[in-house]
């Protein structure tokens, strides 16, 4: 039996397998050990990962990336629509109950779902892990956000179906960070002591998310999570494009934004840039040939001036902090470390804001980008009757307050009542009585919905319009 685990990433996404010898990394056929989260339909075939990154630019149209964040929004959703306005292909809201029919192939447009999508990208990454393993990968772990509600949760699950795979748990992301952390360590304190606390702060490409996580032997128990789903690298990135856009517009009269290709090329020489400049405060450049009507531009970025451009998005870090602490109820000498990871978390200015807050160091010991695979890995070889893994109980904690409402008919009153509050134990069970002699509605909803927006809507599809025939 295969043990798998897969971070399905907001850009990137691992992979990690448990064999006798441990937990593995895998590699693909480029010997990369990162598969990028990104589906690009050619001209006769479908390219998943590496193959389709190089695509974003050259077909930009039929190339689906930045797509993490749909699952399980409707059309309507604010947030798919501010996602809407900064890509390249196209949304299409869903109509009627047959839009199966409406999936054409050969020279005529191509919609997909977002599972759909998910699903060849699952695909890939259980190809890889099955060329790495010489078996069939069907059970798996796969990681989440913490701050995903049960909508979205359900579309990931749905979208591993369709890829074939048998997802024994979805996996918050802080969490199996914590697993791959505490599992191996030996210097816990015994159960009946007080335990040993550590904070783990995430940052990847598009979300911050923080978990308190409190340690004994043979147990792990998150204690409260806190989190900013819109603050990542990419929103860094963001304020890089802007500003070279408005220098090339003034300095070579071009608009930048009226271009895709020109676009999606600029946001990756960005990140490059960003990514240079967390290893060097210096003056770097940016030179691009041939980037919009034959014209070469160049510019230039230092890590003060980045820092200035970003000086809002780093006071955003603290909010989380504030946030994660408070709920823990733990004072700031009682934390025996801070774990980072992520690779947002390769921001200096970022990093530092973290230092402030918690008043010490941070600590890197664990690898940034593959932590969250192998904890997912863990927890799949925890549920597997295949392998022998020492005693180890993980408690998590449910992110939204849960309420049930009831009512047995018009003229009875609906009464609500909150069964589950915000960062209580999870898995966690509570027996309810009802005493009715009629049939009555039972249902379960968040009990904050402003800070769940889901209006009513259409769902949608992502429009892909080929210009040549392609093969599924």
């Amino acid at each position: 039996m295969a043990v798998v685990g897969f971070d399905v990433g907001f850009q990137n996404c691992y992979i990690a397998v448990v064999k006798s010898g441990g937990i593995e990394t895998v590699a693909d056929e480029f010997t990369e050990r990162c598969t990028p989260a990104v589906v690009s339909f050619g001209s006769r075939s479908r390219s998943v990962g590496n193959a389709a990154r190089n695509q974003i630019i050259t077909n930009p149209r039929n190339t689906v990336f930045n797509f993490k964040r749909l699952h399980g929004r409707l059309y309507q959703d604010p947030v798919v629509q501010t996602e809407r306005a900064n890509l390249p292909y196209d949304l299409v809201p869903l109509r009627g109950d047959d839009d199966d029919d409406d999936v054409f192939y050969l020279e005529k447009e191509h919609q997909f779902s977002v599972e759909q999508v998910t699903a060849m990208l699952l695909t890939k990454m259980k190809e890889t892990a099955e060329a790495s393993l010489q078996k069939k990968v069907v059970e798996c772990v796969i990681s989440i956000p913490s701050f995903f509600t049960d909508s979205e949760r359900r579309s990931v699950l749905d979208a591993a179906k369709i890829a074939g795979l048998n997802c024994l748990q979805l996996m918050n992301d802080t969490t199996a960070v914590a697993l791959n952390y505490g599992i191996y360590k030996e210097d816990f304190p015994d159960p009946n002591e007080k335990p040993k606390v550590v904070f783990f702060v995430d940052m990847g490409h598009s979300a911050f998310q923080v978990s308190a996580c409190a340690f004994n032997k043979g147990k792990l128990k998150v204690l409260s999570t806190a989190f900013d789903p819109y603050l990542g690298g990419r929103d860094f990135d963001q304020r890089l494009v802007e500003h070279f856009c408005a220098e090339f517009k003034s300095k070579y009269k071009l608009d930048v934004k009226s271009r895709v290709r020109s676009v999606q090329r600029l946001w990756q020489e960005c990140e490059k840039l960003r990514k240079l400049m967390s290893s060097n405060s210096t003056d770097i450049p940016l030179n691009m040939e041939c980037f919009m009507d034959d014209k070469d531009v160049t510019g230039k970025m230092n890590r003060a001036k980045f820092e200035e451009l970003c000086a809002d998005l780093i006071e955003r870090v603290t909010v989380p902090l504030v946030a994660v602490l408070k709920q823990a109820q733990v004072q700031l000498q009682d934390i025996s470390a801070v774990e980072i990871v992520g690779g947002a978390m390769r921001i200096p200015a970022v990093k530092a804001q973290i230092s402030k807050f918690f008043r010490r160091d941070v600590s890197t010991t664990l690898n940034a980008d593959e932590a969250v695979a192998r904890g997912c890995a863990l927890q799949c070889a925890m549920l597997s009757p295949a392998f022998r893994v020492r005693d180890f109980s993980v408690t998590d904690v449910i992110p939204f307050p849960i309420s049930l409402s009831w009512s047995s008919g018009a003229d009875e009153a609906i009464s609500c009542h909150e069964i589950f509050g915000k960062n209580k134990p999870s898995p966690s069970s509570k027996v309810i009585t009802f005493h009715r002699n009629r049939p009555f509605v039972l249902e379960a909803f968040y009990s904050d919905p402003g800070s769940l927006p889901f209006p009513e809507g259409e769902k949608f599809f992502i429009l892909m319009q080929p210009q040549v025939p392609f093969s599924p």
